[in-house]
């Protein structure tokens, strides 16, 4: 009989064993699909970073029936560009949102989209960021050359302009002034053909650069000219339009290996997404901020002679596009070729 009692213990101890194992293992299982990954950036969520960010939760949720969601960091939360890109080949940071500018930190030949009067006109513009072939040539360089993450997808936020206390009416205004650009080749050849000369920084201490005259002018869009005030310290905007402002979204490498084929694919139709629709809503925000700025007292120039850049910048193009790499050579060319 107590050889029957012990049994029945065993047996029952064994069933409850299984059971609570195979309740952790579905808790563990339910909890592993339901995920908000971070996604940062360091613009306002104001900005066109923010449109594509709610975008691409929008999309994932949908995808995923809501078990894939984001959690939006704006405003350098999670810290500078370069700094985010650090965090998220390390792995601790899901997604970033950065400049096709500060990519090429990483990435060299991200350079190309630098380039200035490359695209025509807004229209143009936003085409070719949503031209499928151009963004899986973006993605194929930055794959040759990036471990520990990858591109999924191109936004923009317009066309960078000029700013400063004085008007930007032609190239001979910036002759000998010093001008805040981003860290990349082609600005730091284009600018000096211009005449400038080029200081580099964090985009976080433009504000103060501008205010202390450590800087004379600053380019940007005009939304983050806006939601970033620099027109405070810069009242005169000029509508040189010599450069796109052109974003990428970054995924982790950890956060891309632990996703299943399916997942992947949904993460992929959410950058697709915000390929297709945030480069004209980005385009209608510059506009409005415009319109905003001009309420706000600041003087537009309209009408730059952009003769003169233009002029300088043309022979750059194929130049730097050469010394950049083969991927540049074949973007610049895709580009191009948008009608």
């Amino acid at each position: 009989m107590k050889t029957a009692h012990k049994g029945r213990r065993v047996f029952f101890s064994t069933l409850i064993a299984t059971a609570v194992s195979a309740a952790m293992l579905w808790a563990g299982g339910a909890a592993a699909q339901n995920r908000t990954f971070s996604f940062a950036y360091d613009q306002p969520p104001t900005t066109a970073y923010g449109i594509a960010g709610n975008i691409f939760d929008a999309k994932l949720k949908e995808l995923s029936g809501g078990k894939m969601s984001i959690n939006q960091f704006p405003g350098a939360q999670l810290g500078q560009e370069p700094q985010m890109l650090q965090k998220m080949r390390a792995g601790d940071i899901d997604f970033v949102i950065t400049s096709t500018a500060n990519a090429s930190t990483l990435a060299p030949q991200a350079g190309v989209f630098s380039l200035h009067f490359i695209f025509r006109d807004q229209a143009h513009l936003a085409k070719s960021l949503a031209d499928p072939a151009i963004a899986a040539a973006f993605r194929d360089m930055v794959k040759d050359s990036v471990t520990g993450a990858h591109v999924l997808g191109l936004l923009t936020m317009g066309l960078r302009n000029m700013y400063s206390k004085k008007e930007v009416a032609s190239v001979a205004d910036i002759k000998g002034q010093k001008v805040r650009v981003q860290a990349t080749k082609t600005e730091d050849t284009h600018f000096p053909a211009y005449g400038a000369q080029i200081v580099h920084m964090p985009f976080g201490d433009v504000y103060t650069s501008l205010q202390t005259g450590v800087v004379n002018v600053a380019e940007n869009g005009v939304n983050v000219y806006l939601a970033n005030k620099h027109y405070e310290v810069a009242p005169v905007l000029s509508m040189t339009e010599h450069e796109a402002n052109n974003n990428c979204i970054w995924v982790s490498e950890k956060t891309w290996l632990s996703l299943t084929p399916e997942q992947q694919k949904w993460v992929q139709a959410a950058a697709d997404e915000v390929s297709q629709k945030e480069p004209m809503l980005a385009l209608q925000l510059e506009k409005d901020s415009g319109e905003k700025l001009k309420k706000l007292g600041v003087k537009v120039i309209e009408k730059v002679d952009k003769s003169g850049f233009m002029k300088a910048a043309g022979p750059i193009q194929d130049q730097l596009a050469a010394e950049l790499g083969p991927h540049a050579v074949k973007i610049l060319k895709l580009v191009r070729e948008v009608k």
